[in-house]
């Protein structure tokens, strides 16, 4: 890692650049990038979110609460400084190019503009100054240095009926060209992959785990042009060329995906487009400066897309496709659970990454899954307390009649997508650790019996699960929800229920996680986590109010519950809840497997 570092350094000599920047993002801000563009991993070995910065005298890699513990391993010896956000105090990378290069009169960064968006940009030029800041924009930047690296992925395409998603491709390009219409554009470009593939109700698997298509869409008052294609089309294409050929009947253009830059260059040239709406957020540098350098000033606006809000509320058709595929994957886990406990008990040999495999085959089985929605989370112990631990397939560790077992896991289905975790004794447990399960399991009831007023953003509910931590003087690092994708991203917008503010409010067909947990470095880990659906609560004299409905059918285990941490208005809850999911599933499970989810069910 060492020499790949020195690398950039020469090039940033001869280049006379004073920082380079690289992030694992690719072209398009998703969450998780296909191998080609996992830049950070490349160069620093570190493989979960992050920034990396380079300079002459310093490499730092930025990332926050829930990589610590696996950054701090994955980084030793490499040189590479962990900075740490979302922490008190602390300072993100462009007040840190600000403060590292006050002295200097023109500071030169260099970035890879397709891995960083419009918006990062912007602010780092804010932060150390417009008119001392230098943005060298080398898409493709490591190119030279990485000569192995993969291809941008091209994977087959589906396109899904309105039997399953509910409105047609028909209905979402009317309602977008109208909402283009009333503000006054003529065009909207995203770049978003999962936006993408949710108004042309399109799927693909170009990104593991997101059912995307690495593609752009411009969408203007009269034409639909989809920036996809990654070639020509193999005579065994045909699950994709059927699809690009029904895409093509709906009036959708299928163009090639290098070509978006010159397309755009030249609509605006010929003044088809005069007002170009795009979202800086997920808008890659590189085509924000292209198009700035190529159209008249004010005729490209940045915003927020419309498309995201519109997506996260989930209509009736989704709605109970997210239903049923909750209840299949809720089958699925029981079986799971069942069986390790059997092993467990029996003295079985088992170790985390046999379990990550038994819950895939249990998944499989199912009708419609189409694979995880993001890498299973299997972990024992001590493995536990890294939120976002990578179950290794060789050396994961043993599991023993003892503490306490952490499975993350959710499921791609063609009717919906699903993500759930479950931490469960497998033995005799420390009080600590019952402590600790009681009190993340107290927050996460708190959060699914609330009900609130309509406006109310998912900021104004996080302390409600932390607050039974509080109290113990206790706390987790990360947020506590986040929007699910119907058959999308299980990682979606614009709603979150975090401490750092966010103004959008929750929604009725909004979609939502509720996950506190608690993480003890080298003893355990615990997390809690379904998701619910946002539904009407009623009306009075206050106005309107919501509540959180669970579509998640999984119990909770309860025997190692310190029940005197629990009121009564929290066993009630929790009882009603193993009861639901009991009356709900047993009708569908083996008669033995049914008796023993009446025992865990059973009211404390």
């Amino acid at each position: 890692m060492r020499d790949r570092i020195g690398a950039i350094r020469s090039m940033m000599r001869s280049r006379g650049w004073d920082a380079v920047i690289l992030t694992g993002n690719d072209p398009h801000a998703s969450e998780y990038s296909a191998p080609r563009w996992r830049q950070v991993a490349w160069v620093s070995g570190y493989t979960g979110e992050g920034d990396l910065v380079i300079t002459e005298d310093h490499a730092g890699l930025w990332t926050d609460t829930r990589y610590f513990i696996q950054a701090g391993r994955q980084l030793e010896g490499t040189g590479i400084e962990l900075h740490k956000t979302r922490v008190q105090d602390q300072v993100l990378i462009p007040e840190w190019l600000s403060s590292h290069f006050a002295g200097y009169d023109e500071v030169v960064v260099a970035v890879d503009g397709l891995g960083m968006s419009a918006l990062s940009v912007n602010e780092i030029r804010d932060a150390v100054g417009r008119d001392r800041t230098a943005i060298a924009n080398v898409p493709d930047l490591l190119s030279p240095l990485w000569t192995d690296r993969p291809e941008i992925p091209r994977t087959p395409i589906i396109t899904l009926g309105t039997e399953t998603v509910g409105w047609s491709r028909h209905q979402k390009i009317v309602w977008l060209r109208k909402w283009l219409s009333d503000k006054g554009f003529d065009a909207i470009l995203i770049s978003a992959l999962d936006e993408i593939a949710w108004l042309l109700n399109a799927r693909g698997s170009d990104v593991a785990y997101n059912p995307v298509v690495i593609s752009y869409l411009l969408v203007t008052l009269d034409t639909v042009q989809w920036f996809v294609r990654k070639g020509p089309l193999a005579e065994d294409d045909h699950e994709t060329g059927d699809s690009f050929y029904e895409l093509t009947a709906d009036g959708v253009n299928i163009q090639d995906y290098s070509d978006i830059g010159m397309a755009l260059a030249e609509m605006v040239d010929d003044d088809y487009i005069k007002r170009l709406f795009v979202d800086s957020s997920t808008l890659n540098h590189n085509l924000y400066r292209l198009l700035k350098e190529n159209t008249p000033q004010d005729n490209v606006v940045a915003g927020k897309s419309p498309v995201a809000l519109r997506k996260a509320v989930k209509n009736e058709v989704e709605i109970a496709g997210m239903r049923e595929a909750h209840l299949e994957d809720g089958i699925a886990m029981e079986r799971f659970l069942y069986w390790l406990e059997t092993m467990v008990a029996a003295g079985e040999p088992l170790n985390e990454y046999e379990c990550s495999a038994k819950l895939h085959e249990f998944r499989s089985e199912i009708e419609g899954f189409r694979g995880e929605s993001f890498e299973t989370i299997s972990a024992y112990g001590p493995s536990a307390a890294l939120p976002h631990y990578v179950t290794p397939e060789d050396g994961s560790s043993e599991l023993y009649s003892n503490g306490l077992y952490l499975c993350d896991s959710g499921g791609q289905y063609l009717f919906g997508t699903t993500d759930i975790t479950r931490t469960v004794p497998l033995g005799p447990c420390s009080q600590l650790e019952k402590e600790d399960y009681t009190l993340v399991l107290k927050g996460h009831i708190a959060l699914s019996k609330v009900v609130f007023p309509k406006g109310t953003a998912g900021c104004q509910l996080d302390a409600l699960a932390r607050a039974p931590l509080w109290n113990s003087k206790r706390n987790f690092g990360h947020g506590t929800g986040h929007g699910v994708g119907f058959y999308l991203n299980v990682h979606e917008g614009p709603q979150d229920i975090r401490q750092s503010f966010n103004k959008q409010a929750l929604l009725p067909g909004m979609v939502t996680s509720i996950e506190p947990g608690i993480y003890r470095e080298g003893r355990h880990g615990i997390r809690h986590e379904n998701l619910v659906l946002c539904v009407e609560a009623g009306e009075n004299d206050f106005g309107r109010w919501l509540r959180f409905e669970p579509l998640t059918l999984c119990h909770f285990d309860t025997s190692i519950i310190v029940k005197d941490l629990l009121d009564d208005s929290e066993i009630k809850w929790l009882n009603e809840y193993n009861g639901r999911v009991f009356r709900t599933l047993s009708p569908r499970l083996p008669s033995d497997l049914s008796s023993w989810l009446r025992t865990k069910t059973l009211p404390i």
